[in-house]
């Protein structure tokens, strides 16, 4: 039975971590990467320790394997994990609503993942919902950055009620869309 929570043990962030690590874009096939989509950054036990300090992460659970997550990372994970301060800089000069996305209070998902065995079985959405029951008392939409040619993620992303809001390609050419889903509209 799959339950869905937020997480709050080590074992749990080892969890998310064992997942992530099976879906790095690095570590996955052309074909992988077209049909199933993929995370791309890797982060650390102690990353993740980092951001549970400010806010859990919603996770879906098959027994005591983790099936699915969605991070959540505040303004302040910025300060601890330093790979984050270009893209929360950014924020002071990309709009939403005529305003920037920094005069906002704004959760960032940190990277969304559904196991290869749970895909196709409603988790994303699920998770999603639950990011968004839980978050949403605090914070004015959930902000995001998704790879153009990770199509699969743009286009669930979408499904649920994301919408791009400024397109960059970053130094090394990958194009990349920063997505909103306002919970305030």
């Amino acid at each position: 039975m799959i339950t869905i929570s937020t997480s709050s043990t080590t074992g749990e962030l080892e969890g998310i971590l064992e997942l992530q690590q099976q879906n790095l874009k690095k570590d996955l096939t052309p074909q992988q990467i077209k049909e199933q989509g993929f995370v791309t950054v890797s982060h650390a036990l102690d990353d993740l320790q980092k951001m549970q300090q400010y806010e859990p992460n919603i996770i879906a659970k098959d027994g005591e394997r983790v099936a699915a997550y969605v991070l959540g990372m505040t303004e302040q994970s910025k300060n601890d994990i330093p790979r984050l301060i270009e893209m929360y800089e950014s924020f002071d000069h990309i709009s939403y609503q005529e305003k920037p996305v920094s005069a906002y209070h704004y959760i960032v998902v940190g990277q969304v993942c559904v196991g290869q065995d749970y895909r196709g079985k409603g988790l994303f959405d699920q998770c999603y919902q639950a990011y968004k029951e839980y978050f949403m008392p605090r914070y004015d939409f959930a902000i995001t950055e998704i790879a153009s040619i990770n199509l699969r993620s743009m286009n669930a992303h979408k499904r649920i009620g994301f919408q791009v809001i400024y397109t960059y390609t970053d130094t090394s050419g990958v194009e990349w869309n920063v997505v909103v889903w306002d919970w305030k509209r």
